[in-house]
């Protein structure tokens, strides 16, 4: 690939925002150089439009195979470029069949032929009785391993027990990778016979805090115990933060995630029957979320991911708007980075704080922060180009996602993606894609 150039008045770079010129070669960044450097390159300048490295989502569920009618590689990494993310980690649910073992995991790559826009990698999964899959899980290259500690939303991914989780947790610390867990501790309740399940005051009370924060607890101890690197997904309740903080205090390889829902949206403004807000846990009271965007800008909580887990709009039984019958999940991940920005501008946050959270962060975990997340010599160039001033409402014939279903709808949004580059090749201007099948696999 011949050399080219990309200029900008804010590069965002892991040391702050600057003018600068970087020279992309060969996929990588060659060099960073200033804004004035000649160059015998073709030279873009995007003038006062911020150019950040590509976002990366470590949660993402795609659904292909088994459930393409719910996502499916083509219109999610689609979707992923047009948003200005360049890397994803599939989930190992809801596709079907799930990637807890190797058979499944290479039904799901060959899946990827000719739709793979984006780069893309891959979670094993953790259920009971698949320890003897683990070892060739990680030899086939599985970035990492996902567990529930409740009922996941799909019978064939059930919930890891304590047993489970001791058995596979040393053998993930003998090579270094991380178990991912969704930490609910979940009890018995007939809630829906007894309350108003269009109320979501009602959905809220049935997934409380504790529920979180007995599995927190479970994890932060295994954690411990086995010294096995340890994410924590989704965190929404803010009664988690303070043991989190200790056991990192400790130096525990501990990680902890958020999603940009709990962030932007409070529960106190979700109405009656508006299922598309479902999901779990569940997004929870103004105060509360306030707490997860002072852990976040502490650095308590590592990052943002979308938890993209879209579904048809009769899943989401939008019509009965019945909590209780509803998919859990919410399609957001075209949107990953105005949503955050937006929300995050208003507490004084940076476009290096956005970088800091969307990618640098991210990275880490998936095992690729030698090469991703970062504007620098040498990295990758997965780059975003981005008018970070200008809004938008958000529409239906604007986003790319197989289902339109989305709490996004009509919110008022800034920052707009106005160009992508993947491996250094220009993948997306707005409103077109440059060329796709362009992504990797991880």
């Amino acid at each position: 690939m011949s050399a080219f150039a990309l200029r900008s008045r804010r590069v965002v770079l892991p040391d702050g925002v600057r003018p600068a010129t970087l020279l992309l070669a060969d996929g990588r960044i060659a060099e960073v150089l200033p804004y004035e450097a000649a160059l015998a390159c073709p030279v873009q300048d995007v003038a006062e439009r911020a150019i950040l490295p590509g976002v990366i989502d470590p949660h993402v569920h795609i659904n292909e195979p088994g459930r393409t009618h719910w996502e499916g590689f083509d219109t999610a990494t689609r979707a992923a470029l047009a948003g200005g993310l360049t890397t994803l980690v599939d989930m190992p649910l809801n596709s079907a069949p799930v990637t807890t073992s190797v058979a499944n995991l290479e039904i799901k790559r060959a899946a990827t032929a000719g739709q793979l826009h984006t780069n893309v990698g891959f979670w094993g999964g953790i259920v009971p009785g698949n320890a003897g899959e683990v070892e060739g899980l990680i030899a086939a290259g599985v970035l990492g391993f996902k567990a529930f500690l409740t009922h996941s939303g799909i019978d064939d991914f059930p919930n890891a027990t304590e047993a489970d989780l001791r058995q596979i947790m040393p053998l993930l610390a003998r090579h270094g990778l991380p178990l991912l867990v969704h930490c609910e501790l979940s009890a018995d309740d007939d809630w829906a016979s007894r309350c108003d399940s269009r109320q979501y005051p009602n959905y809220l009370a049935s997934r409380p805090k504790s529920w979180e924060d007995e599995a927190v607890a479970l994890m932060i101890r295994l954690c411990a115990e086995t010294n096995c690197r340890t994410h924590i997904v989704h965190l929404s309740s803010a009664d988690s933060i303070a043991p989190i903080a200790a056991a990192k205090a400790q130096g525990l390889p501990l990680t902890v995630e958020t999603g940009q829902h709990y962030l932007y949206f409070n529960a106190e403004e979700i109405e009656e029957g508006q299922t598309q807000f479902k999901c779990a846990p569940p997004i929870r009271e103004r105060a509360n979320n306030e707490q997860l965007w002072q852990a976040l800008q502490s650095g308590i909580i590592d990052f943002v991911a979308t938890d993209h887990s879209p579904a048809p709009p009769d899943l989401k039984q939008l019509a009965s708007g019945n909590f209780a019958t509803a998919w859990g999940g919410i399609a957001s991940l075209q949107l990953a980075l105005p949503v955050l920005w937006t929300a995050a501008q208003r507490r004084g946050a940076t476009l290096v704080d956005i970088a800091r959270w969307l990618s640098e962060n991210p990275a880490k975990l998936i095992g690729c922060a030698d090469r991703k997340g970062q504007i620098a010599p040498g990295y990758d160039a997965d780059l975003l180009v981005l008018d970070a001033e200008q809004e938008f409402v958000v529409q239906e014939a604007d986003l790319h996602h197989r289902h339109k279903v989305s709490p996004y709808l009509g919110q008022t949004l800034r920052g707009v993606v106005e160009q992508t580059f993947l491996h250094g090749q220009e993948v997306y201007r707005k409103p077109e894609f440059r060329a796709l099948n362009q992504g990797q696999l991880l």
